[in-house]
This record gives structure tokens, sequence and C-alpha cells, in this order.
């Protein structure tokens, strides 16, 4: 029975624990998806350009309107979009495949926001914007985490049948009328979006950590892409509650420690494939 409590006091408790629960949970509910999707397409490199991407924006809002959610958010949303888009230029105009040119864009927006950071924010707001703070999460925080979450889901749900054409079979989505490029765009901006969500919790760093790590174990351990979606939530809810536990009893960073338990799962199922294969 104390067990039980060990494992319930901190949220029954706390509120900012519970705050800080039910922003993991909503950030789960649709970047995990939203990695499943990326892993299919073949683009988590993508992924990791748009989390490093959305820095600058974040870092020059910050030093026109301060800690103003909104502004950081809009800052966000336009510089992953903005990278985004210059990337995919790039790779068409130039000789540079995909991967090259989004890693080149990526750092150079990440060594662009640390050293705005760096100058003009402090090295205290750098470390905030970086690793972020997830029990540090306010009620304006939980409503945009909460809105980005709904409107992600519905749109998933009513692009999902695309996406999936557009990752397997191209020609037949060409055959049906559908545009491949709106289609991808709107995922970006999908993408985008959760990213500067979860940036607000977890920090720019740690963000793609929540959307790539339980969609890649879940890659391990599924078959088809469905149960793949449903079990890479489960395991981004479940490394949530466990990394907000132990870093309260242990005292440790709560974003890193989340990300660590989803590592740790990521792990577990590895030496379950190599174990199954020999």
């Amino acid at each position: 029975m104390d067990f039980l409590s060990h494992l319930f006091a901190p949220f029954k408790d706390y509120v900012f624990m519970r705050r800080a629960l039910v922003a993991c949970i909503g950030i789960a509910l649709s970047s995990a998806p939203l990695g499943v999707i990326l892993i299919q397409r073949r683009m988590s490199l993508m992924g990791e350009a748009l989390s490093h991407g959305i820095l600058p924006g974040i870092a020059i809002a910050y030093l026109i309107v301060g800690m103003w959610l909104p502004g950081l958010s809009i800052g966000g949303i336009l510089a992953g979009l903005t990278i985004a888009y210059l990337s995919n230029m790039a790779a068409r105009k130039t000789v540079l495949n995909e991967d090259a040119s989004f890693s080149s864009f990526y750092i150079i927006a990440l060594a662009i926001g640390v050293l705005i950071l760096s100058i003009k924010g402090g090295n205290m707001n750098l470390l905030h914007l970086l690793f972020g703070n997830v029990l540090a999460v306010d009620s304006d925080a939980l409503i945009f985490i909460s809105g980005i979450s709904t409107v992600s889901l519905i749109l998933l749900f009513l692009l999902y049948r695309p996406l999936i054409y557009d990752c397997f079979d191209p020609l037949f989505m060409k055959s049906l009328g559908l545009k491949s490029s709106l289609y991808n765009t709107i995922f970006l901006a999908l993408v985008v979006c959760n990213l500067v969500a979860a940036c607000q919790a977890l920090g720019t760093l740690m963000a793609l950590g929540m959307m790539m790590v339980p969609a890649v174990t879940a890659r391990l351990l599924c078959k088809r892409l469905f149960p793949m979606i449903i079990v890479s939530t489960l395991l981004a809810i479940f490394s949530s509650y466990v990394g907000l536990l132990l870093s309260y009893y242990l005292n440790w960073p709560s974003g890193p420690t989340i990300i660590l338990v989803a590592g740790i799962l990521y792990g577990f199922s590895l030496v379950k494939v190599f174990l199954k294969r020999h």
C-alpha cells in the first residue's frame, strides 16, 4: 500500500505535478503519432532540423516580448516553417541531398538561437529554452499545449489516409487527384506546431525526444501502422509518468528524465528484437 501511495502521492499533493503530467500527456497524444508518420515517410532528420530550427524564432521573440507565451509560440512556428521551406528549396534547386540540406540548416539555426540567447538573454534563460522546465508549466502553457494537441489529432484523423498513401503509394495518391505537396505542407506545419508546444515544457533540445523515441520503439515492436501509433502514444505517456516520478523523488531535471525513460524502453525493445533474431 505504501508503494502505491508513492506512485500517486506527488500528483495528488502538488498542483505543479498534475499540470506537468497533463502537459506531457497532451504532448504525447499528438507528438507520438506524428513521430510514427515521420519515420514512415523517412523524414526523421527533418524532425530534428525543425526542432532546432524553431530556436532562433523563439530567441528573437524573447528579445521582443520577453516570456510572453503567444509571442514565443508565433516566433517558433514562423522560424520552423522558414527552415523547412529553405531546406526543401536548397534540396530541390542544388545538387545537395535532402539530408545534407536539412543538417546544415538546423545546425546554423541552432547556433544562431544559442548565440542570441547567450548574448542578450543570459544563461538561465538559455537553459530554460533549451531544456525546458515541465514542472513550471502554467495555465496558459497548458491551454496552448491542449489546443495544439486537439487540433493536431483532428487534422491527423482527417488527413490520415492521404498521408499514408503518400508514404507507401505516391502514384496511387496522384491517380486520385490528391496533391502531395499540400498534404506535406500541412503535415510539416503540424510537426512544427507540436515541437513548439513541446518546447514550452521540455525545451527545444528535448522536444523531439517525445516525438521520435517512442515512435522508433513502437516501430521495433509493431508491424502494422495503426498499432504502431497506439503503442508509441502509450509509451510516450508511460515515459512521462515514470519520468516525472523519478525526477520528483531523485531531484533530477524532469525533461531529460522523461526522455531517458523513453530511451530505456527503446533499449529494451532493441534487446528483445536482438534475442528474437538470435
